[in-house]
């Protein structure tokens, strides 16, 4: 979660007692304070305090018009009548909402199936907040397991999620990042086992990159562990971080072998709020084999009633967002998640095209991977990404612009991501506006987007 200071971030605004729009409880006097710093003295009717809080979130951005998220912005109402039914259910006691609790299992049943686990009796598995705490359980998992003779590392590529960045400093785990380097920008398996030694505890493979959609050579890279093994005796596993790619590549990309048909891979996550369709947020981690996971990593919990096995970053979290995913699961079949991924791609690369037909784009991907894309602007051109990605903001739509990590950090690119929901209607529109700012940048140079300050909202 972002970090927020204790400073004061604008004067003390005051709601008078409009009889039109809204009345204060009278007893708190003629007008109401929206408290900044502190609590107000007296409640206020809930009509009221519901339209003054709704009138600042107008503020916010549209959350269908976000190209730059990854999470779902749209539900069917059926799903959201469910979340509101189990919004108060504490998915951590699994004594008092035992069919919850069932639906958490079957949902760790179908993603074992999905992601074609030997054994769908000895597979181990749970809900999580998203994949950055899945991530930070698999992390873990490879840690306790580890019985080197120095300090741990843990082996990626450059273009990892910031919880792997967290999860090293943490946990006190060496991160040993496999650089970009020309035109490729995920990890390789030649330089991943070069990293490796008798104190590494895994190797985290990518199943799509967010920095471009692409996928990681997950089989290449076991194949290149297994010889290290054979070489060496070094059996070093492989955790899949498939946030997105794990809801897409089953059903897309049949044949891409990646998940635990590898005997290398120990765990895969997933973000049920992003690919997996339902709003945030839900995750998934799994275990190929029960003995993967550390047994003294589990807490059995008595306390609420019964007695359950946790492991987990956090306790209490709703129900709601479980309950979801089972449903989206049974909504949509297999069948069904194949169309909707396959509209999302298709809009990607339909999109991608488009704008690389655009006089001063290059296209570094064309969301034939993942249903995203990022494009960077020729040399010579007289703006950048961050002035396009700032103009774009003016018509409503938000599109994140930056810069790659180490090696290539001379590449700043723009990435739309496409997402269930984004027709190729609002992709039209979306180039429409794209070449109105196009024309506007070109006709009217001044003062550019500075690149360290690429977003509307910063703390």
């Amino acid at each position: 979660m972002p970090l927020h200071g204790g400073h004061r971030t604008g004067p003390e605004r005051r709601g008078d007692s409009n009889p039109f729009y809204g009345v204060a409880d009278p007893t708190a006097g003629a007008e109401m304070v929206l408290p900044q710093r502190a609590l107000g003295r007296h409640p206020i009717p809930p009509d009221t305090a519901h339209r003054l809080v709704r009138d600042e979130l107008r503020l916010d951005g549209s959350s269908r018009l976000n190209l730059a998220t990854f999470v779902t912005t749209w539900m069917e109402d059926q799903a959201r009548e469910l979340m509101n039914e189990c919004v108060d259910k504490n998915m951590i006691d699994k004594d008092e909402y035992p069919q919850t609790a069932e639906l958490e299992r079957r949902c760790v049943n179908i993603l074992a199936d999905l992601w074609h686990a030997p054994n769908l009796d000895d597979v181990l598995g749970c809900s999580t907040t998203g994949s950055s705490e899945a991530c930070m359980l698999a992390g873990m998992a490879f840690k306790r397991r580890w019985r080197g003779p120095g300090r741990p590392n843990l082996v990626m590529g450059a273009n990892v999620q910031i919880c792997w960045s967290k999860f090293c400093e943490y946990w006190e785990v060496e991160p040993r990042i496999v650089p970009m380097d020309g035109d490729r920008f995920h990890l390789d398996a030649a330089e991943a086992v070069a990293r490796c030694d008798e104190n590494t505890i895994g190797v985290v493979t990518i199943l799509g990159s967010t920095f471009d959609g692409s996928y990681d050579p997950v089989a290449q890279i076991a194949s290149a562990l297994d010889d290290l093994q054979r070489r060496t005796g070094l059996d070093i596993p492989i955790h899949v971080d498939g946030a997105s790619g794990a809801m897409i590549a089953p059903f897309l990309d049949p044949d891409l072998v990646w998940d635990f048909a590898l005997p290398r891979v120990a765990s895969i996550n997933t973000s049920g709020h992003k690919y997996g369709l339902v709003y945030p947020g839900v995750g998934w981690i799994l275990w190929r084999h029960r003995e993967l996971l550390p047994s003294e990593l589990v807490f059995a919990v008595d306390y609420l009633g019964g007695c359950m096995p946790t492991f987990a970053l956090n306790f209490s979290r709703p129900g709601a967002e479980v309950v979801a995913q089972y449903y989206t699961f049974v909504r949509l079949g297999r069948e069904g998640y194949r169309l909707v991924q396959q509209s999302a791609r298709d809009v990607a690369v339909r999109l991608a095209d488009h704008i690389g037909e655009l006089g001063p784009f290059r296209l570094i991907t064309r969301g034939e991977e993942l249903p995203v894309f990022a494009v960077a602007i020729a040399e010579g051109t007289d703006f950048t990404v961050f002035d396009v990605s700032k103009r774009l903001r003016e018509h409503g739509w938000q599109v994140p612009a930056y810069t790659f990590p180490a090696n290539r950090t001379d590449l700043s690119v723009l990435r739309v991501v496409c997402r269930n929901g984004f027709t190729h209607d609002l992709a039209d529109l979306f180039v429409e506006d794209l070449k109105r700012v196009l024309t506007d940048l070109r006709q009217s140079p001044g003062v550019r987007a500075d690149p360290k300050h690429n977003t509307a909202f910063h703390h």
